[in-house]
């Protein structure tokens, strides 16, 4: 049968399509560090990718993956792996979420307690999905602090700076935020390469959630798994938000293994401590700040244009994070790699600075 007037039909539907353009303008994706890979296809060349902040030296994985894994679907509610998560962190199985990657974790986290309407205090200069997974849940951000809130972030050690708040301090964050209404969001991705005993991941509190990664303790940013811990309802509550099936059989096997070796982070931990002491007395030779990071990376003011630095340092085939994007655009970040690239890194920086 032919369809009378398509007309109004199609007005109708450009009318809906602006509704959905109008709900994102002025958004974009996130900025991220680690396109080490992308650079290099692109310019036919070898880099070295000091945008992307990885363990040097991780623990060793098995990679393999049994055939009956990959043939049938995961476990939804991730039973065994959730209960190997919350006995390392002295929790409860039911405490515990699960993602693809701490951004997804983010993404749900938002989208389970966020409205529109709902407010959220995000420190400046951070990781910018924090703000991005709360404007598409509806929410407003802010930057002010002593109103009431819905949901507050902290990155704890800081990313881009690698600083470190001590557990106490960020306890008191909680203690601010909770006369306030509101959720705090501690990410801890970094937390097991600089200190893990500032981590607050065993302390239960409804008004307290911890973002948790394996993608930089353990280098496996391709494998794609962080989870959260939190309050058994608002767990339940994301669980039900969270797409099925988030973790493939590969990330879940990694995982798995990765809880087997977390003592093994502390050989790790004490090389980064010895390479970013040196790098950060090394830099500052050739006119840099360095901040006081204690993580395995340290941001770099340089004192002008920090884009102008990344580029030159890409033409030598080293790529480091612009921190523009953070609202630090003086500044560039540095992962801590093995001995012999730090080493290319400086005599790269000496280059486009002396």
């Amino acid at each position: 049968m032919w369809v009378k007037n398509p007309i109004p039909v199609y007005l109708e539907t450009s009318r809906d399509q602006k509704r959905v353009t109008d709900r994102f303008q002025g958004l974009s994706k996130a900025v991220h560090g680690g396109r080490g890979a992308a650079e290099g296809l692109h310019k036919g060349k070898e880099i070295l990718d000091f945008s992307a902040s990885l363990n040097p030296f991780p623990p060793q994985l098995n990679q393999n993956v049994s055939l009956d894994s990959i043939r049938e679907y995961p476990d939804d509610q991730y039973a065994s792996l959730k209960e190997i998560i919350a006995r390392h962190h002295g929790r409860n199985p039911e405490e515990i979420s699960v993602g693809n990657g701490s951004v997804e974790v983010i993404r749900t986290l938002c989208h389970t307690i966020l409205k529109h309407g709902s407010i959220v205090e995000i420190p400046p200069h951070t990781f910018s999905e924090y703000a991005l997974s709360a404007r598409l849940a509806g929410a407003e951000v802010s930057g002010k602090t002593g109103a009431q809130i819905d949901l507050a972030f902290i990155c704890n050690p800081d990313n881009p700076s690698g600083i470190l708040t001590g557990r106490d301090r960020v306890l008191q964050r909680l203690s601010d935020v909770k006369t306030r209404g509101g959720i705090l969001c501690v990410d801890e991705a970094f937390i097991d390469l600089s200190d893990p005993k500032q981590s607050v991941s065993d302390v239960q509190d409804p008004n307290l959630f911890i973002l948790c990664s394996l993608t930089k303790s353990f280098s496996m940013a391709g494998v794609r798994f962080g989870y959260g811990i939190g309050d058994p309802g608002l767990i339940a509550a994301m669980e039900v938000m969270r797409p099925p099936w988030t973790v493939n059989a590969f990330a879940e096997s990694m995982a798995v293994q990765a809880f087997k070796k977390f003592q093994e982070l502390e050989q790790s931990r004490k090389y980064i401590e010895s390479e970013r002491n040196r790098i950060c007395k090394e830099v500052t030779k050739l006119g840099l700040t360095p901040s006081k990071a204690s993580a395995n990376y340290v941001l770099l003011e340089t004192g002008e244009d920090g884009s102008k630095l990344t580029e030159a340092m890409s033409i030598l085939g080293i790529l480091v994070r612009d921190c523009t994007s953070f609202g630090l655009p003086s500044c560039i970040r540095v992962a801590i790699r093995e001995r012999k690239e730090n080493d290319r890194l400086l005599e790269a920086l000496t280059l486009c600075l002396l």
